[in-house]
Order: structure tokens, then C-alpha cells, then sequence
């Protein structure tokens, strides 16, 4: 069994209830066992002019090969009805395999850590509620001190009460 950290965002069609519903539905993936999640965050979208997003992270223990989740988080994608029309642009649903154990991989389909991991705000915040000492992969460069790249991003944790 391998440990994966899944990004999470949507900023169309009831994000929250998108993010929320995904986190149901990564729990019952085949040969994976749900671990924990993160906080929400509301975030503003980097890119094209569109509404804030909603973030998350989960971490995963699983079976499933680097490929064939994608694939998996992929088809949950399609479940919600995501559309990949401009780079960057709004979506109803966003899952990104952050990190895989504490492994490197660089395939034309996937790239992790996350190319942009430790850039985004919104990404380091979450994984940081998981597993506050995490370390990248063949670095040992703690996350937290990433943070320090992202002070002009907006992110804010939500108050689901």
C-alpha cells in the first residue's frame, strides 16, 4: 500500500458540495483506504477571470499504481461533469495527485509532486493540515517553508458552521 495526497478544487455548481461529494467518492475507490482530509478553503482562482475556489486535500493509502489512479480520479471527474475547455480556466471539479508515497515520477500523463505544489497556496495549506512536517520527495525540504512563496495568494479557511 502506497500514501498519495490528492488535491481537490472546484469553483462551479456548488463547490463545496463538488469538493465534499469527490472526498465520498475517493473513499470508495477499489484497493484504496481513505486516511484523512484537510480543512476547506475558499481560494481565488489563478488565471482567467472566474469565482474563487474550493480546496481541499485528502491523503490515501492504495493499492492503485500511479497511472491507474489517475485514471480512477479522472473518471470521478467525468462523474462531475468536468470540462477541460481553456488551461486554467473553472471547472466543476479538480483532483490532482500531489504526492505518491515518496516517490518521483515524470510520465507525458503525470508529473509527481505536483509541478506547481510548492507554489500554490492553496495546496500547501491543506497538505499542511494533514501532515504539518511533510517533506518532498528526494529534497527533504520541509513544505511549510514554501509558504513563504505564496504570501500574496488569497486563501482563506471556511467556516462550515
Amino acid at each position: 500500500m502506497r500514501l498519495a495526497y490528492i488535491g481537490l478544487g472546484s469553483n462551479l455548481q456548488e463547490p463545496l458540495h463538488q469538493v465534499q461529494q469527490a472526498i465520498t467518492e475517493l473513499a470508495q475507490l477499489p484497493k484504496t483506504q481513505f486516511i484523512a482530509k484537510s480543512r476547506f478553503y475558499k481560494s481565488q482562482a489563478i488565471g482567467p477571470d472566474q469565482p474563487d475556489f474550493v480546496n481541499a486535500v485528502v491523503l490515501i493509502r492504495t493499492e492503485l499504481e500511479p497511472i491507474m489512479l489517475l485514471d480512477e480520479l479522472q473518471a470521478i471527474e467525468q462523474i462531475h461533469q468536468r470540462k477541460r475547455e481553456m488551461h486554467w480556466g473553472p471547472r466543476t471539479l479538480d483532483l490532482d495527485i500531489l504526492l505518491y508515497d515518496n516517490k518521483t515520477i515524470q510520465l507525458p500523463r503525470l508529473s509527481v509532486p505536483h509541478p506547481f505544489l510548492t507554489q500554490r497556496a492553496f495546496v500547501l495549506y491543506p497538505l499542511l493540515d494533514i501532515t504539518p512536517e511533510l517533506v518532498l520527495p528526494d529534497d527533504n525540504r520541509k513544505l511549510s517553508d514554501f509558504l513563504v512563496n505564496c504570501t500574496d495568494q488569497i486563501i482563506q479557511p471556511l467556516s462550515l458552521e
